[in-house]
């Protein structure tokens, strides 16, 4: 699951960038956790196309275009959220697609879609209680490591946010 790699990567860049610049740097390792989490799911658009298609009422038109477009995006993300000039409109956009795919979400959930062998075998509706809550962790940790920036201040002063 690519959510395990936020508190992985996050616990990995943490001392690596203590290293480089002798302070803890809290809100950019999460950036750099939170960029790779969105490349690999972006990728994953294309590997598994025909999962995420089936993600996707009939309705909708296009759906490959769609699947492809959104990996795309999230893509571009991963990239931009680590670049400190645009990281906050990048952040507010990542937060505003987080929001717009979880009608997609709720749907997979309700009609047991599983991703990577693009079956209909997957944990159906139990997952919405994980999903859920997950979508409202992703945009969190966005928020408070792109757009706010907060930081711990040194000597146990508490939460202070960064400039």
């Amino acid at each position: 699951m690519p959510e395990a790699l936020l508190p992985i990567v996050f616990i990995i860049a943490l001392p690596i960038l203590w290293s480089i610049h002798k302070e803890l740097q809290f809100a950019l390792s999460a950036r750099i956790a939170m960029s790779v989490m969105l490349a690999v799911t972006g990728i994953a658009h294309f590997t598994f196309t025909k999962g995420m298609e089936m993600m996707l009422p009939d309705f909708v038109p296009f759906k490959t275009a769609l699947v492809h477009f959104t990996g795309v995006l999230e893509l571009i993300a991963a990239i931009g959220i680590l670049v400190p000039k645009y990281q906050r409109v990048v952040g507010r956009s990542t937060i505003l697609f987080f929001i717009l795919i979880i009608p997609a979400n709720i749907y997979a959930c309700i009609k047991g879609v599983h991703i990577e062998n693009a079956t209909y075998g997957g944990d159906g509706l139990a997952y919405l209680w994980y999903r859920i809550p997950l979508q409202g962790i992703f945009i969190l940790w966005v928020h408070l490591s792109a757009i706010k920036e907060w930081e711990i201040k040194k000597k146990g002063q508490g939460p202070a946010k960064a400039n």
